[in-house]
């Protein structure tokens, strides 16, 4: 681990879902600064059945980047880690999953044993108080502990989600910052190219059986899965501070538009973009991401700089009045075979927008995690 980590870099990311958590873990080693903002719109899995039950955003995207950040050389925290990772199985009875529950709430499980105190009595108190707040009819089934306890903090803190972050960051030491993009209890809604509109994550991320015919032509939030009427959220002051502070920003691998441009959709955060003077940097999938049916990388950059134009106008007098752009750099392996239609230099060169071409790529089509946060760090002039 880097000597200076805990002066590193102020590098952040818009992401969600699991596909920057090796790059995450592996930048630890280098800055413990680096700010994560998470996407809170999941609408599938054991997520969509916690948000239906207490009208609240998903935790899970929030708990597992946590999870990557956590200093697992601190006594506690890797047993912390497995038992924030554990899942209640699919195949076993209403009945059993409640009996495992509740050893878990009782201290009586080999994973809230393994974990010492007090961390433990940490556990186990938001446990039941999850218990005694959860609907006789919930499905446990496929529920994963750490966000049954991070539900739990977020009833007990007004439902908000952010400070309940904030905590659990600090009891596993998270190498990182971590901050859902908004509290809300909100949706994605796309429009396809073909006029079908979809409500949604689980619907057109393409994780399921569900998977689009057509391209995305646009993104919105909506309140509800039943009502595609768009809404209004806006981000916190502190995230904005965040956002504009950066020393790097960074539009990373994931699912296009649920993981990364997703984030973009609250009111407040392209404002704090185009007001940050840093590096903006996009990094493009090289495997298949569903949500990109049809789209190259020139499409994606176009989609992604549309998404990040409407700055609304500042007040007289405001300070943060936005003066930069989205996007200065592409940051892609050197074979640009890899990429759907290649790398347009020519493009994007008109375009202002600089590409670095490194050799990011070991194990197709994985990127290394380590050569990935050194590209950003000198990219951020930290390197």
């Amino acid at each position: 681990m880097d000597s200076n980590a805990e002066q590193g870099a102020r590098l952040l990311f818009f992401s969600g879902g699991t596909a920057l958590g090796a790059v995450a873990t592996a930048l630890t080693r280098f800055t413990h600064n680096a700010v994560h903002v998470i996407t809170t719109f999941d609408s599938g899995g054991s997520s969509a059945t916690l948000r239906q039950a207490f009208h609240m955003p998903a935790v899970g995207d929030v708990r597992a980047r946590i999870m990557a950040l956590a200093d697992v050389t601190v006594n506690g925290n890797p047993e912390l880690v497995a038992l924030f990772g554990h899942r209640l199985p699919m195949d076993t009875p209403p009945s059993g999953l409640r009996t495992e529950l509740a050893a878990l709430a009782q201290g009586q499980h080999r994973l809230i044993r393994a974990v010492p105190d007090p961390l433990r009595q940490i556990v186990m108190a938001h446990l039941k108080d999850f218990q005694v707040q959860m609907p006789e009819d919930l499905d446990l089934a496929g529920a994963s502990i750490g966000n049954l306890v991070l539900t739990a903090g977020y009833l007990a803190h007004a439902h908000q989600l952010e400070p309940v972050a904030t905590i659990f960051s600090k009891l596993v030491q998270a190498l990182g910052v971590v901050r859902p993009v908004v509290n809300d209890d909100a949706h994605l809604c796309v429009e396809l190219e073909n006029g079908e509109r979809i409500i949604g994550q689980h619907r057109f991320t393409g994780k399921t059986a569900h998977r689009i015919s057509s391209p995305i032509k646009n993104m919105w939030l909506t309140r509800s899965l039943d009502d595609p009427a768009p809404i209004t959220l806006c981000i916190r002051p502190r995230l904005a501070e965040l956002i504009r502070q950066a020393d790097l920003i960074c539009y990373p691998v994931g699912s296009f538009y649920s993981s990364v441009l997703a984030n973009l959709l609250p009111q407040g955060v392209s404002e704090a973009i185009h007001a940050a003077p840093c590096p903006k940097v996009f990094i493009p999938n090289l495997g298949t991401d569903p949500e990109l049916f049809g789209l190259s990388v020139q499409n994606q950059v176009e989609r992604l700089l549309a998404m990040s134009k409407e700055v609304r106008s500042a007040g007289e007098g405001d300070a943060h009045k936005a003066t930069h752009g989205a996007l200065d750099a592409l940051l892609v392996d050197s074979d640009a075979t890899r990429y759907p239609g290649g790398i347009p230099q020519r493009w994007l060169a008109a375009q202002g927008i600089r590409v670095y071409r490194l050799p990011l790529v070991v194990t197709p089509p994985f990127l290394d995690a380590e050569r990935v946060c050194t590209a950003l760090l000198k990219i951020a002039g930290r390197k």
